[in-house]
């Protein structure tokens, strides 16, 4: 009955990750339900182990570890081992590491866990050396104690259990408030200050994550800060941060696109791994900040990171992919890092002026190579100097591309391509680029027609021709988003409804029906212990703060009133948000879209070329949240809308912006188009 646990089942599975383990001696099975009751049924403990495609130490302990028929042995006698790909299995993954902290541990990958068959963790860890060091642990003694415990002292798991179980439920109660600041979003930038690292940009310390989401905060709050100094600073304080992220190490000079983090605190040595999430919120970044400054360096990393995603992360179907590894041919950056004579014998004669821009020195900057990096000359160096290096730049590109790859993991999440489809319609408009347009409408035909089964639910993921895994929060509200965007961008009515009737079935299988919010995974969800509703953004936003903007900006289009949800999520968070800031970002930036949206209301038809004028005017202008709606007539507006009854002037395309219920006069000038006018 139990012969399957006799083999290493993951040759089925779809996912790159738990493919690259499907020759490893280790008897993996996947997280099915029948793999926990086999356990039961064997009376051993689980080994869970979660990792991702693009993660280094997940190769690490694999090739240490997993692929060690000793350590494999060891793993097979004791434990019913399962493997989890993290991007397939967030819900999973977010359980065991949030257990994983609340006994002390700093989260990270590969995650180690120790289960019970009912899938309670009693113990865990992240990456284990298979002998002793590092001050850690070796795998090997830890399989053999963990076994010898889990047999001979079913109290001591019992209480561990118990304890892990009572801190997951006490985590989960939020204290509510009625009343939440409506300058939360300024304040907050405010006190923040003293936790930004004034030298190099971002957040004191090390490592360092580009952390888009709270970077956008404070884009906000340079916006809409009560005075002028404030705005000032806040602007200085993201245009530092976003410099550094497109000036260092961070960031591929040579290939476009940004590492998932950097080891240290100047941003010079990255993690050398690319994620999807990561640039497609960086590129959101990017086209705000373009808008607020004009830069030409803004302006040139969106174009170079826009160009990796579409020639790199999207695949032949349209839809983007997931990741790309840190490691190739066994050693980590290998494919991006340089010797000071490769580069020389490549440029020749503009070598000296290249090398002193990219800091390219014999000894190197980083373990004897060389990361490209422009730390040192972080401005703008004036057209011709600039074309110059991107010559210089291209002919480095061509002879990368003899090198050995990295690997690429090609599934398609749900989540990560609505980010990118948002990411890419707001920058096509931004930019004027509509082949950017066209490309985010590409991959949102992809996920409908292939991530949409019955019903109007959507699955999470698809490898290798076929999706799975029953979709999740953050799918719903991240496509829901992309949907409204495309709708604001193409005036299309079927964006409109897709992202209504996703708002529909989010409701309906993740709402909290007793206590409000979101729950990870849907009502139906059998295999977890403990579901959770996130609200600390993690790389990616949290969907309990993306829902609060997706309703205010449904709201704005539709005019259907979603207020009851939006106050019971800010009703149950905000006390969250208030103590943990940095954590709740996409919660604040909600919370003040709800109250503080701008509404651009443009009277006339798309294909007017006034019309398209004004809507020029509108892209490039730096709105504080931004909603846009071009229509015939404003009787198509709620009676409860402060543009209702107003009309073109003089029969010409009419623009009115509107917040907090006022509108500007009549703008039918381009010229005219400026955030200032705006009432606060």
């Amino acid at each position: 009955m139990l012969h399957f646990l006799d083999q290493n089942r993951l040759s089925g599975e779809t996912s790159p990750y738990l493919r690259q383990h499907e020759a490893n001696p280790v008897h993996w099975q996947p997280w099915e339900p029948e793999v926990l009751t086999a356990a039961a049924e064997l009376g051993k403990p689980i080994l869970l182990s979660v990792g991702y495609a693009a993660c280094h130490w997940c190769h690490v302990m694999a090739h240490e570890s997993f692929e060690d028929d000793q350590v494999a042995a060891l793993m097979n006698q004791h434990f019913v081992n399962i493997k989890v790909d993290r991007e397939e299995r967030p819900d999973l993954d977010a359980l065991y590491q949030k257990a994983f902290n609340l006994i002390g541990g700093q989260g990270g990958w590969p995650l180690t866990m120790f289960l019970t068959p009912k899938g309670e963790p009693f113990w865990g860890g992240t990456y284990f050396p298979k002998e002793s060091a590092y001050g850690r642990p070796g795998f090997k003694d830890i399989l053999v104690k963990l076994s010898e415990l889990y047999q001979s002292d079913k109290e001591t798991i019992a209480n561990n259990v118990n304890a892990i179980k009572e801190a997951l439920d006490k985590d989960a109660a939020f204290p509510r408030t009625e009343s939440c600041p409506s300058d939360l979003l300024p304040r907050v930038a405010e006190a923040l200050g003293s936790h930004m690292d004034a030298a190099n940009g971002g957040l004191t310390g090390a490592p360092k994550f580009p952390q888009a989401t709270l970077l956008r905060l404070f884009q906000e709050a340079a916006l809409t800060a009560p005075s002028p100094d404030a705005r000032k600073t806040h602007q200085y304080t993201y245009d530092h941060w976003l410099t550094s992220l497109c000036q260092g190490g961070i960031y591929d000079h040579v290939g476009g696109g940004f590492a998932r983090y950097c080891v240290d605190e100047l941003w010079l040595a990255p993690h050398f791994e690319k994620m999807l999430y990561d640039n497609a919120q960086i590129l959101t970044c990017l086209t705000a900040a373009w808008r607020q400054t004009r830069s030409p360096l803004y302006k040139a990393r969106a174009e170079e990171t826009a160009a990796f995603l579409l020639s790199e992360m999207c695949n032949d179907k349209g839809a983007f992919i997931s990741s790309y590894d840190a490691d190739s041919e066994g050693e980590e950056g290998a494919f991006y890092v340089w010797q000071q004579e490769e580069i020389a014998e490549i440029l020749g004669d503009g070598f000296e002026s290249f090398a002193q821009t990219y800091d390219v020195t014999p000894a190197g900057n980083w373990e004897g190579k060389t990361i490209l990096n422009r730390l040192q000359t972080r401005g703008w160096l004036g057209d011709t100097e600039e074309a110059d290096h991107r010559r210089a730049l291209s002919r480095l590109r061509a002879a990368r591309r003899t090198r050995v790859p990295p690997g690429r993991d090609d599934k398609v999440l749900t989540d990560w391509n609505g980010l990118m489809i948002r990411a890419l319609t707001e920058a096509a408009l931004v930019f004027d680029q509509p082949t950017w347009l066209e490309a985010a409408t590409q991959a949102f035909d992809f996920m409908n027609k292939n991530m949409g089964p019955p019903e109007g639910r959507l699955y999470h993921s698809w490898a290798s021709g076929r999706a799975h895994i029953t979709g999740l929060a953050e799918d719903y509200a991240n496509m829901a988003a992309a949907a409204l965007s495309l709708f604001e961008a193409t005036g299309r009515p079927t964006y409109l409804d897709q992202a209504l009737s996703w708002i529909k079935t989010l409701k309906s299988d993740f709402w909290d029906e007793v206590e409000g919010g979101f729950f990870q995974s849907p009502h139906e969800a059998t295999d977890l212990i403990h579901r959770a509703k996130p609200t600390i953004d993690a790389p990616c936003p949290a969907v309990n703060g993306t829902m609060i903007e997706v309703y205010a900006r449904t709201e704005a289009l539709t005019g259907q009133s979603f207020k009851a949800e939006i106050e019971s999520l800010i009703s149950l968070f905000a006390i969250s948000a208030m103590r943990n800031p940095v954590g709740h970002a996409s919660f604040i930036l909600g919370f003040d879209f709800y109250l503080h949206r701008t509404e651009a209301i443009v009277l006339g038809g798309r294909a007017d070329p006034q019309t398209k004028a004004l809507l020029r005017a509108i892209a490039e202008t730096p709105f504080s949240h931004p909603v846009l709606q071009v229509i015939e007539g404003t009787n198509d507006l709620p009676a409860s809308h402060p543009a209702q009854g107003k009309t073109k002037v003089g029969g010409k395309p009419t623009l009115y912006l509107c917040r907090n219920q006022t509108c500007t006069a009549p703008i039918t000038d381009p010229a005219q188009v400026t955030g200032n006018a705006l009432p606060v």
